[in-house]
């Protein structure tokens, strides 16, 4: 069959600030209407305070006016009822009162209905939307992107980074949309109260924008710097629990505290220089709208001697708009702060989301139908980088039913090997079939599941025993679950514990032995009843004792299975029916233990490093091995179907 042609390289993702904006306004646009929500509620307490300010000036021209005739009435709002002409002064204050304390009440109720609005649209809909979407893509990646990218800096993407995007949208987007309303209104009001008067008062704003601008390419980089730095602090402390039995036994707490602290302190100086830019910001923004009251109080109160404008109308309503209009101002501070944690947080994010998805099934995947277990390997090889080939075209093929040992040196290539079978990965060169059907045809879910996996180490879930067998087939009766255990020789130690097979286990099951957690892995594996098993060392890490449990448990898993093991020790090798032997990832030597014994090479070497010399492997050799010659029967059978009424679930 000929080589498939390569595959067009896609375009590099813009990972410019312009690019990552604009992805970030696509992005809220999508929860436009929950914005627009919010926007309106600000704009009407916008309109209240406004309201409010200007029932404070008129209060106080009512007042001058009433203690000296020859100062002009104020206009009276036309929405608000005026006193009755002659009516007492404390009647007019009292009118101005109720409306300003019917507007803070207002203005209480609204506030809090924005708060909850801002909550669901970033909390309750964006940051879950974000996260679930990132969670979904790890699942989807292949394992090069784990191999390349430590497991803190993705925690940190999947949690902190996402919370930071969404500053973006309530921090940025929102204050920014509010900020240019309420300024815009601010400069029409002060307009219309004195054009001269604004104009002076206003006149330092380009040094505010020049003075933001500058700043956000000032504190950047540091935003890089930050994240990265956390990365490192959470992988820290990722790698002091995961090791904290290595770090007890060598008596090394003082050292592990030692490294979290400098890690600590690192990140602590970091973000103490940020403060630092950000606080040495605010002040000077507060400093040149300052300017601006300064003016006010100069020029304005000339006019208000000159009668050019109302004192409470004119300078105090002018005055409150000035102050609130330097408090939008001063949120520029925060706003470019935040604009900076988005970006650098967004970018982050988008490289998970981005990331190529390198192993999927096709569009139009072929039918795997019954397996049989049939596997070849067509000059296959694989590299995880350029500099360095894991695999160079590996060859063999398997019948249906066969044992395989993969043996050879550490880093020969063995673990890659049986990585390909599953497709975590996927060849650079070469083909693999099953059924004669190549992998990359088929559906992913479908070729799974017709494999069982074991690994050297294996993960439990703090979980119940019976929902750790049954992760792989949420659907198993109990029936079924026992069934499996039973194949793996782990159903009578399960019986043994507290609660059998209800019994909760701790994290990574440390509640239960090696070769325990190996036999449930193994029972984890066997329920889908899979015609083909891969066992990646099994009994690499245990003592004799606990090798002999799991070397009967694979006695009955392996029967009638096509089966991998990857295996260093004498006693498994010897019960395979065929030995691959791995060197610098060439397939260099492959046969029987027997046939391997009579020719020179690796496999004999590392025989004999063992410490078995060759005579006495010649007596061995002819000795009947557990595993083998087996005969062809049909694995031990689980049968997935509807439990009988009355079955236990």
């Amino acid at each position: 069959m000929p080589a498939a042609a390569p595959k067009p390289a896609a375009a590099a993702p813009d990972y410019s600030n312009g690019a990552l904006t604009l992805r970030l306004l696509k992005l809220t646009w999508h929860y436009k209407y929950l914005c627009l929500q919010v926007l309106a509620l600000q704009l009407v307490l916008l309109t209240l305070g406004l309201l409010g300010l200007n029932l404070t000036g008129t209060g106080i021209d009512y007042v001058r006016h009433a203690v000296d005739a020859s100062v002009p009435a104020p206009n009276w709002p036309v929405w608000l009822p005026a006193p009755a002409a002659g009516a007492p002064v404390l009647h007019g204050l009292w009118i101005i009162a109720g409306a300003i304390l019917l507007f803070a009440l207002l203005r209480s109720v609204l506030n809090y209905a924005y708060t909850v609005g801002i909550g669901l649209l970033t909390q309750h809909r964006l940051v879950v939307d974000m996260r679930t979407q990132v969670y979904d893509k790890l699942q989807r990646l292949s394992f090069r992107f784990f191999d390349e990218n430590a497991s803190g800096s993705i925690i940190n993407r999947c949690t902190s980074d996402v919370q930071n995007v969404r500053a973006f949208v309530d921090q940025v987007v929102i204050q920014i949309f509010i900020m240019l309303i309420s300024l815009t209104i601010y400069v029409i009001y002060m307009v219309n109260i004195s054009p001269r008067l604004a104009l002076a008062c206003l006149a330092t704003m380009p040094l505010l924008w020049i003075r933001s601008v500058f700043f956000a390419r000032e504190i950047r980089p540091a935003y890089v710097e930050s994240r990265e730095l956390m990365d490192n602090l959470v992988l820290s402390f990722a790698e002091c629990v995961q090791g904290i039995g290595t770090i007890k036994g060598f008596a090394l707490e003082d050292q592990a505290i030692a490294r979290f602290s400098a890690d600590n302190q690192r990140v602590a100086t970091q973000r103490y220089g940020i403060f630092r830019a950000v606080s040495l910001y605010s002040p000077t923004m507060d400093m040149l709208t300052q300017i601006g009251m300064i003016v006010l109080l100069g020029y304005g109160g000339v006019m208000v001697v000159r009668g050019e404008i109302q004192l409470g109308a004119g300078l105090v309503v002018f005055a409150g708009l000035l102050q609130q209009f330097s408090g939008q101002v001063n949120t520029m501070a925060s706003v470019a702060d935040s604009i900076q944690l988005a970006l650098t947080s967004a970018r982050r994010v988008f490289e998970v989301l981005d990331a190529p998805v390198e192993v999927q099934s096709p569009a139009n995947p072929q039918p795997l139908g019954k397996v049989r277990g049939e596997i070849i390997f067509e000059k296959v090889s694989f590299s995880y980088n350029a500099e360095h080939a894991a695999l160079t075209e590996i060859s063999f093929a398997v019948k249906p039913g066969e044992l395989i040992a993969i043996a050879g040196a550490t880093g020969s290539g063995k673990s890659v090997l049986m990585s390909l079978i599953p497709r975590f990965y996927d060849p650079a060169a070469g083909r693999i079939l099953i059924d004669g059907h190549d992998l990359r045809d088929l559906s992913l879910d479908e070729l799974r599941r017709a494999i069982g996996l074991v690994f050297q180490e294996n993960f439990l879930f703090s979980d119940t025993v019976a929902s750790n067998i049954a992760f792989g087939n949420p659907g198993a009766t109990r029936a079924q679950i026992e069934r499996a255990a039973q194949i793996a020789a782990a159903d009578k130690f399960i019986r043994e514990q507290p609660q059998g097979y209800e019994t909760l286990l701790g994290e990574l099951g440390t509640n239960l032995s090696g070769g325990q957690r190996q036999r449930l892995a193994i029972a984890r594996a066997l329920l889908h009843d899979p015609p083909i098993l891969l066992l990646d060392d099994p009994t690499a890490a245990v003592d004799p004792g606990t090798e002999h449990e799991i070397i009967e448990a694979l006695e009955n898993a392996v029967q009638g299975r096509t089966t991998f093991i990857v295996a260093h020790r004498l006693s498994t090798l010897r019960r395979a029916d065929r030995i691959l032997v791995l060197e610098q990832g060439r397939l260099v030597q492959q046969g029987t233990h027997a046939e391997l014994m009579k020719e020179a090479g690796p496999y004999r070497r590392s025989v004999s490093i063992q410490g078995v010399d060759f005579e006495s492997l010649q007596v061995l050799q002819n000795t009947r091995a557990p595993w083998g010659p087996r005969p062809a029967v049909p694995p031990p059978s689980i049968e997935l179907r509807a439990p009988p009424e009355g079955d236990v679930p």
